[in-house]
């Protein structure tokens, strides 16, 4: 890992006489009778009655209408707190990366190593877990899951990772398989250090925008728009982070992926990972179809 939820009473009244403070009514038949005292067979409604009897319900509430889906839900962070170090301990790392398929997540490839920082395929040798969709950690929701398969681009710093649970309700970015264009706006969106020497990933999604400025043949340089800072740009931990076309922040294309670049925030080219150079093979480890 690389550091960069009853009725009333009725009766035919024709008078009332009111004496002693109680009521009479003449009732059929010339008949006296107190006022609350029921006619024969007619059943008096007591107060037990009247308590037994439903109460009127209020009408349901109506229901809030749904959240808008979040800004750049197609965004990972990953993060691990057990890498093996060669004395034998362990040390945390992080890297960002970029939803492609409900399983798989995009990422640098150096952010799996072994020992020797020699990039690895397969079970990773230590625990990444992965959330997809916060744009804060204490943001409520996301998704959470663990790596539990590597790999490795044949041709560039450049790795599929797949999930130990699908992730739903977001729809994934697309992969490029067309060169990008020297001028073609990108947007950057990373979890990285906000320090170029203190490293430890972000609490928030860092966000900013490049154009392309040189293409090679797995590769292409990135120049920032606008003055550099460590909330715009890579920095350490910012590795695999996502550099993508998107025209509404909820869905888009992916362009390439970081690799490494001038210590932040200083000027200078960001060197990132083509994705349409292994377009066709990403394709064949998510088991998806080039678009």
């Amino acid at each position: 890992m690389s550091t960069r939820s009853g009725g009333r009473l009725t009766a035919l009244a024709v008078g009332v006489v009111v004496g002693a403070g109680v009521a009479f009514a003449y009732v059929g038949g010339g008949e006296l009778r107190a006022a609350g005292v029921p006619e024969p067979g007619r059943a008096a409604t007591t107060a037990q009655d009247r308590a037994a009897q439903p109460s009127p319900q209020p009408p349901p509430s109506p229901q809030p209408p749904p959240a808008p889906p979040p800004v750049l839900p197609f965004n990972a962070k990953l993060t691990t707190d057990d890498v093996p170090t060669p004395d034998g301990g362990v040390r945390s790392g992080a890297c960002s990366g970029a939803l492609i398929a409900p399983e798989w997540v995009a990422t640098a490839g150096h952010c799996f190593h072994d020992l020797a920082d020699r990039r690895i395929d397969g079970p990773p040798p230590y625990t990444v877990t992965v959330t997809v969709g916060k744009l804060k950690d204490t943001d409520p929701g996301g998704h959470v899951a663990q790596v539990v398969d590597v790999r490795q681009s044949p041709v560039n710093d450049l790795a599929v990772v797949r999930l130990s649970a699908p992730v739903t309700g977001v729809e994934p970015l697309t992969v490029a398989d067309a060169p990008p264009v020297v001028g073609e706006p990108l947007q950057f969106a990373g979890w990285g250090s906000l320090s170029a020497t203190v490293f430890g990933p972000s609490d928030h999604l860092k966000r900013g925008r490049f154009t392309v400025a040189g293409v090679g043949p797995v590769t292409l340089e990135a120049a920032s728009v606008g003055e550099r800072t460590v909330e715009n740009t890579p920095c350490p931990e910012d590795s695999g982070a996502p550099f993508f076309v998107s025209e509404d922040d909820r869905t888009g294309r992916l362009v390439a992926v970081v690799n490494t670049g001038p210590p932040c925030p200083q000027p200078g080219m960001e060197i990132v990972a083509r994705v349409d150079v292994v377009a066709a093979w990403i394709h064949e480890q998510t088991g998806g179809t080039s678009r």
